[in-house]
Formats: C-alpha cells, sequence, structure tokens
C-alpha cells in the first residue's frame, strides 16, 4: 500500500477491461472444445502424435485435407472444420518450420485470437506436438496478447455475447515439455496484464483519463500491493519545486499537472532501473495548435506514460523482487489565455533556462524536469524514457520500429537484443555533436525546445533531453541514458499482428525482459 497516501480528492479508477485469457497446460489428451492444430506449411499429415485424443472422424477429416492440399498451411493462415462428428477444429498455419521464429510464432499464435468467431465457442484446446519449447511458449504469447479489444465505450444487448467471448484456452504437448511450457505460459500471462493495462491507459478518451485522473489509477494500483509505493507531485508543489516545463506545458488546462512516481521493492538498496514516460494526455500543440485531421489520435500522446505504468504491473505480477522505478509527466497541452506562448523562456527544474520555439515540442518539457528528477532523486543504475515525441521518427523509421538514442553503447545494445527478443524493434538513431549545439544555440536562453530547421527533428529532440540527463556521483560522466522515440509505435502500426487496433503497449515486454532477464 502506498505510505503517501491520497493527496487529492478520489475518483473511482477508470474500468479496466479484464485479465489476458486464461492459458491451462494439460497434462492429459482430452480435447476441450474447439481442437486448435498448428501445422508446418505443405504438412501431409497430422504429426505422429498429435491425433491422440482426436476423434476419428474429425482426425480422418483432417488428414484428407492435408492430403489434398486443400490446406498447405503458410504463415498467416487458418481454417474452421466444423460440422463433422469429432467436433469442430481450427487448423493453423505455421509456415515454413525452417523460417520459424519467435515472433513468427507469436503472429501464429495471434492468428489463433483473431480468427475466432462465436462458432468456436469460449473454450479451444491447441495441440502441439514436434515443437520446440521455446516455440510453444511464444505462440501461447501471441494468443495471449491478441486476445484484446477495446470497447467499454460501446453499448451492447444483453443477450448479444458475440463480443464478449473469454476465453479459456487448453494446451498440450509432450510430457517432458510441459514444465517449461507452464513456466512459459505464467511468465507471458503475468507481462501481459501490464500491456493490457498500457493498452487501456492508452485508448481511454482524454475527458476520463487526465493527468489527475492518470494519478488516481497509479494510486489505486499501490494500495494493491504491499511492495508498491507511489507519490504524486501535484500542480502547486510542481511550481514550488521550479518544476517549469510540467508547469509551463500544463498550465494552459485547467486539468493541471502533475508527475507520479512509482517504486518497487522500495527496500532493496542500491542504484536501481529507472523508466521515464511522456505523458500528454491530449495534445492539440497548444498555442502552436495542430491541424485538426486525426487530432483525436493525440489521446496516444500519454503512451510513454502507459508503458511505464505497464511495466511496474508487469513486474509485480512477475514476481520480481529488485527495486525499479517509474516516473510519468502528466500534462494535458491546451490553448488558452494562461497557456505559455513561443517566445515564452522558462526555468526547468534542472535550473536551465529553455526558449519556447513551439508549444507542440511540449513532451521534451515536461521530461526536462522527470529525467532531472530522476538522476537526482531517485539513484538510478540507468534511466530509459519513453516518448510519442515526434513525428520526425515515423518518416525515418515508418510504423516497424521506435527510435533508440543512447548516450552508453552497452545499454543501447542491451535495449536493442532485448527488442528483437520479443519482436519489438528499437532501432539505433545518432546523438552528434552537431544535433546538440543546434539545441543550445539560443540567444537568450541555455536551450531552445526546436531545432534550427526540419532537418533530423528526432535526432535534435533526442539532443535536447540529453541536457537534462546529470552526471554520475563524483564523476565527469552523465548517468546511463536511452530514449526511445515510439511515436510511430504506440497506435497504428497496421503490421502488427499482436494487436487489434488502437495502443499496442509497446515495449512493455520489452523493458520486462531487460529489467528482468525473462
Amino acid at each position: 500500500m502506498s505510505r503517501f497516501g491520497r493527496i487529492f480528492k478520489s475518483q473511482a479508477p477508470l474500468p479496466l477491461l479484464g485479465e489476458p485469457m486464461k492459458v491451462i497446460v494439460d497434462t492429459h489428451e482430452n480435447i476441450n472444445g474447439t481442437l486448435v492444430l498448428p501445422l508446418w506449411q505443405d504438412s501431409k499429415s497430422m504429426v505422429s502424435g498429435s491425433e491422440s485424443g482426436v476423434h476419428r472422424s474429425l482426425k480422418n477429416q483432417i488428414e484428407i485435407i492435408l492430403e489434398d492440399g486443400d490446406f498447405k498451411a503458410k504463415a498467416g493462415t487458418a481454417m474452421t472444420l466444423a460440422g463433422t462428428e469429432g467436433g469442430k477444429a481450427l487448423l493453423i498455419g505455421l509456415g515454413k518450420q525452417d523460417d520459424a521464429s519467435l515472433q513468427s510464432m507469436r503472429e501464429s499464435g495471434a492468428k489463433v485470437t483473431a480468427s475466432l468467431k462465436k462458432i468456436h465457442g469460449k473454450t479451444v484446446t491447441v495441440k502441439f506436438h514436434g515443437m520446440e519449447s521455446e516455440h510453444m511458449g511464444a505462440f501461447v504469447e501471441g494468443m495471449i496478447l491478441r486476445d484484446y479489444s477495446y470497447d467499454h465505450y460501446k453499448s451492447k444487448d444483453d443477450e448479444d455475447d458475440s463480443d464478449d467471448v473469454e476465453i479459456t484456452a487448453h494446451v498440450t504437448c509432450e510430457d517432458s515439455k510441459t514444465e517449461d511450457l507452464q513456466k512459459s505460459a505464467e511468465l507471458s500471462s503475468a507481462v501481459a496484464t501490464g500491456v493490457y493495462l498500457a493498452r487501456d491507459l492508452g485508448n481511454a478518451p482524454p475527458n476520463d483519463l487526465y493527468p489527475m485522473a492518470f494519478a488516481e489509477q497509479a494510486i489505486a494500483f499501490g494500495a494493491e500491493h504491499d511492495n508498491v509505493d507511489v507519490k504524486v507531485i501535484n500542480y502547486d508543489e510542481a511550481r514550488s519545486l521550479g518544476m517549469g516545463g510540467l508547469v509551463g506545458v500544463g498550465m494552459g488546462s485547467y486539468r493541471k499537472p502533475c508527475m507520479v512516481i512509482f517504486e518497487i521493492n522500495g527496500d532493496k538498496p542500491g542504484p536501481s532501473p529507472c523508466i521515464v514516460g511522456k505523458g500528454i494526455t491530449f495534445d492539440t500543440g497548444g498555442i502552436s495548435i495542430k491541424p485538426s485531421p486525426s487530432m483525436d489520435e493525440m489521446k496516444y500522446d500519454m503512451h510513454g506514460s502507459a508503458t511505464t505504468f505497464g511495466v511496474m504491473k508487469a513486474l509485480v505480477a512477475s514476481g520480481h523482487e529488485d527495486r525499479v522505478i517509474g516516473v510519468t509527466c502528466m500534462a494535458e497541452n491546451m490553448p488558452s489565455s494562461n497557456a505559455q506562448r513561443p517566445g515564452d523562456v522558462i526555468t526547468t527544474y534542472s535550473g536551465k533556462t529553455v526558449e519556447v520555439l513551439n508549444t507542440d515540442a511540449e513532451g521534451r518539457l515536461v521530461l526536462s524536469d522527470g529525467l532531472w528528477y530522476t538522476g537526482t532523486h531517485l539513484n538510478p543504475s540507468y534511466i530509459i524514457d519513453l516518448a510519442t515525441l515526434t513525428g520526425a521518427v515515423v518518416v525515418a523509421l515508418g510504423h516497424e520500429a521506435s527510435g533508440l538514442w543512447s548516450n552508453d553503447g552497452e545499454l543501447l545494445n542491451n535495449i536493442k537484443e532485448a527488442g528483437e527478443h520479443c519482436g519489438e524493434i528499437a532501432w539505433p538513431m545518432p546523438l552528434f555533436k552537431a544535433f546538440e549545439k543546434e539545441m543550445t544555440d539560443s540567444k537568450i536562453a541555455d536551450v531552445r525546445n526546436l531545432g534550427a530547421g526540419r532537418w533530423g527533428g528526432s535526432n535534435t529532440a533526442a539532443a535536447f533531453l540529453k541536457q537534462f540527463i546529470p552526471n554520475m556521483a563524483d564523476s565527469d560522466e552523465q548517468i546511463p541514458w536511452a530514449h526511445l522515440d515510439i511515436a510511430g509505435t504506440a497506435w497504428g502500426a497496421k503490421s502488427n499482428k499482436l494487436v487489434k487496433n488502437g495502443a499496442t503497449g509497446i515495449h512493455v515486454r520489452t523493458l520486462h525482459h531487460l529489467i528482468t532477464g525473462q
């Protein structure tokens, strides 16, 4: 429970949309509900051993379909068999066995969940045979991750359960692999609770999820767990502390900004990983207002904070025992008579002044205070920030990868490898001195919040953030730090087969794997 308590009037936490699908690893051969049968491409028959427990009539129909080549089992394909004496089946194509990877297996598992309709019922049995343990685990992970939709605000007939199917998945494999699969399924389910939370927060409408509403979610989370402490720095406290970046961005809205600090296992000593998230719950651009098309998507501009919160939940759910810190910088960027203007100069928490040239370059301003607070108060072993920071990174990398910048080669490589393991690509980008010089080239302040031109906009934004990373104690070297620009991957990533639409929960799994090694 939080030792900081509630420091503002409580509201009911936003409704979250349930837990990931229930996965039961069975040691018997019974088929519960619809049979799900993963098959390698161009299979001419069921793998020896996988037919155990399958009704003879259904087995014969599957064998005929495979022998005749009616289902070639190419990656991303599925076929439903219904009306047989032996029950229903869903055939899932795995693609060529030589091309199998963890990500291809996740996507095949996601195809199961995406293919399930009312006809399949609420219970399925996945029969693995002759597959590697890690591939089976990835398949189950994909099933779990794809089993998410955001429909809380949709009206529904009480008798219509077509979109309210809670799936229970029974999974069987060879006895020698059952223990490994059980551990993998439990871990995937635990981490998925954090992914689901990040998606819920990202998808929530901005009239219901504003800075202090996010803080209420955090307080409620802290109250549920003895090893979680939550601190909220509210607007008045931020002003008194001199957090000019956070205050400047959020003061134009009547829904004032705040900073939320999560601490997991705070009794453990020593420097700890610190994750910092940008949390603009809605971004109009402020006085430098955005164009109208797609402005509704600016509710996703808090996904850095959504991921940070999701990582905290995933770590708690998976039983992580070491100290980890999360910091979320929450604000709503609105135009008003009290909003900051282009031409203003603000003083950040670090004491550095910033010339505000564009109020739509606001995420870096709230992060400037969050990064400095983290580096000077929370004893980080390293700092990783996540932000939907620039459209320029989408121009550079599309929706296929997050941009990755770092002042530390080892940290950069570790994040890159964790992302590759999880199928969440983080692509290294440059931090040239020229970019830093460009951002410190203000005639009236220490730093400017906009580069000199349109070129390299995601790089200059990263260079701005680097100015707010403190040095390590008794050293001229900065604290190891990395920046992930997730503007292209937090939503709108149509190639991401692990999510139906909307917020993706990007990098919850990457950072959980980085921190825990699991």
